[in-house]
């Protein structure tokens, strides 16, 4: 089946740009385009695609807020955002994960790498562009000042040890599966007890815990 995807973005050049760039893949179908983030957010709820490819800087609602009223926390049944800007800026990225976001791409990503992202965000993983990444998780990946990071409910595993360390290294769960040489499903088990143990949404706060605990 084809991968549903919403695409909004105040540019019109840059909304059929990147129409036409998913619309070529074999399995990715764009089912609605909105110009700004109250539209998006309309759209979304109503036709609840499996990606939402949000431009960060679009007028009145915007894509961070747009992306936290239908993934951030709270949200009952929250939906894939994929979140792609040209400003390479510490505090967009970091605003756009917190906001519940699976992913976040620079425009001048190419072809294959926003396709990646579509389907990483699709499978439940989170794509975030490989220029950013470690700076990213370095850079705000620490507590609080006078907190500590959440402590697991329950200890982690040898296992779940090795598939925290390779998700914070921006793998996907494809590519965890090729390195521990363990199978797809499994993967997704380690994954979702992870996020149980340590009370965590999605992937990237996997990770950011992982740099938080200075286990990578």
């Amino acid at each position: 089946m084809s991968i549903r995807v919403l695409v909004a973005d105040d540019q019109e050049i840059v909304r059929t740009g990147l129409t036409m760039i998913l619309n070529a893949q074999p399995d990715i179908d764009v089912v609605g385009e909105a110009a700004d983030g109250r539209r998006a957010i309309e759209l979304a709820r109503r036709l609840r695609p499996d990606v939402c490819l949000f431009d960060i800087r679009m007028p009145g609602v915007d894509g961070i807020q747009a992306t936290r009223s239908l993934a951030g926390p709270g949200v009952a049944d929250p939906l894939a955002v994929v979140v792609i800007t040209t400003f390479d800026l510490d505090e967009y990225v970091y605003a756009a994960l917190r906001a519940g976001a699976r992913g976040f791409l620079l425009k001048d990503a190419g072809t294959e790498l926003l396709s990646q992202a579509v389907h990483a965000a699709a499978d439940g993983d989170a794509l975030i562009a490989p220029s950013v990444t470690a700076r990213l998780l370095r850079t705000f990946a620490r507590p609080v000042t006078g907190s500590a990071p959440v402590r697991p409910v329950e200890a982690l595993t040898e296992r779940e040890e090795q598939i925290l360390a390779t998700v914070a290294r921006g793998r996907t769960n494809s590519e965890i599966s090729e390195e521990l040489h363990i199978s797809l499903s499994t993967v997704k088990s380690h994954i979702a007890s992870l996020m149980a143990k340590l009370g965590a949404r999605n992937r990237v706060e996997i990770a950011m815990w992982a740099y938080e605990t200075n286990r990578v």
